[in-house]
């Protein structure tokens, strides 16, 4: 009888409602020669609020050490000059490009070196590099003492106008993008365009074609201008390329802060449009192709079955192809044609919490979501690329 009684209160107790809301602010800056003694803008960011100095280890991609072989020296000569706003406990140098995403070691070493150097929550990690490098030590740093400030320094366009100034942070593993990962947004971006010009033509290319995805989805005054802007881009010069990264950075953080999920908490990713081939497409050719490389192709293949499924205008999809082919982008690869390509489907969905959600295009500037796809059209899709690619 006193057990019927005790089971009967504790199953009137009503659920306790709680909502926790949480503000974060970053700013993202634009500068020249950033690790410059007459430029302070890193050592005010870190200063800033701040009664004394605090630690901080840098995490530094090797392909930017190679072209800029004095870099070392310069950052810790930096710190010197500026020791009254933090005090560099350590730089580590680590592989770029996906090498370092798909090595699982690489964020232990960094987690060992934020305990071995002591830093607590309110010191810094400095991440110095293109996106792939800044996507694992944003992980290591939102995964040690359960978030340590992140300041991302990007170095190639593509992290500059993307994946640097995002809340989101990840891994690779199983055979899948980003599979490991975290939410969690910097404290700070600081973009420095003098490392632009170390590029090479496929780095300073590869970032265009996210430039191009939020153009498609949001603004076609700014895909207007890009297309206006090709020649330039192709003759690689600085102002135009500062434009594009700084109203596309601009696109992606209105989203992230006006789209009511900037944790992706439902399955919509419209920033994703061209992302589920291309992810796939990066694994595929065991990522030869740059992410941005795959992003155009996935992009082409999204417009071709948006005009297939008599979603988009012929001349607009002809407009989209034109402007990636302009720039210098191929459209097509042979990996496109394995059936493998498909389980890039599969991986989006789970991405996306359950249900396949894709963002295609009824118009340039207007991206439309759909449910379901039919893999039939998307082959038909994919011969269209392929015949184009031999004309």
């Amino acid at each position: 009888m006193i057990l019927e009684i005790q089971r009967q209160t504790n199953y009137s107790l009503q659920p306790i409602h709680q909502r926790v809301s949480v503000t974060f602010r970053y700013q993202v800056h634009f500068t020249k020669g950033l690790f410059q003694l007459d430029n302070p803008l890193l050592a005010q960011v870190m200063i800033a609020n701040e009664n004394s100095p605090k630690q901080a280890v840098a995490i530094v991609d090797a392909g930017l050490v190679s072209h800029h072989q004095d870099f070392i020296a310069q950052l810790s000569t930096y710190a010197r000059r500026y020791n009254h706003a933090f005090q560099l406990a350590a730089v580590k140098v680590v592989s770029g490009g996906e090498a370092t995403k798909n090595d699982p070691q690489a964020i232990e070493q960094i987690q060992q070196l934020i305990h071995q150097t002591g830093l607590c929550r309110h010191s810094y990690v400095l991440a110095i590099g293109g996106g792939a490098v800044l996507d694992m030590v944003g992980y290591a740093a939102a995964t040690a003492h359960r978030g340590i400030r992140l300041i991302r320094v990007p170095t190639t366009v593509l992290a500059q106008n993307d994946s640097g100034v995002g809340v989101k942070n990840g891994i690779n593993a199983f055979g899948k993008k980003n599979f490991l990962g975290t939410f969690a947004p910097p404290y700070a971006v600081l973009n420095d365009c003098d490392f632009l010009y170390s590029l090479d033509d496929r780095d300073w290319r590869s970032g265009i074609a996210e430039a191009i995805k939020v153009a498609l989805i949001k603004d076609a005054s700014f895909f207007d201008a890009i297309a206006s802007s090709a020649p330039a881009l192709m003759r690689r010069e600085i102002d135009a390329m500062q434009q594009l990264i700084y109203r596309c950075a601009q696109l992606h953080l209105e989203h992230i802060a006006n789209s009511g999920d900037p944790f992706e908490i439902g399955s919509s990713r419209p920033l994703d449009f061209g992302h589920w081939a291309a992810h796939k497409l990066e694994q595929l050719t065991d990522y030869s192709l740059r992410h941005g490389e795959a992003v155009a192709i996935g992009i082409a293949l999204d417009s071709t079955y948006s005009y297939l499924l008599g979603l988009l205008s012929r001349g607009e999809w002809q407009q989209i192809l034109n402007l990636l082919e302009a720039l210098g982008f191929g459209l097509y690869v042979p990996q496109m044609r394995q059936d493998r390509l498909f389980q890039g489907l599969t991986e989006f969905r789970e991405h996306l919490g359950g249900e396949l959600t894709l963002m295609l295009l009824q118009a340039i500037g207007q991206g439309i979501e759909v449910h379901e796809v039919d893999p039939l059209l998307y082959g038909e899709a994919i011969a269209i690329l392929a015949d184009r690619s031999r004309e």
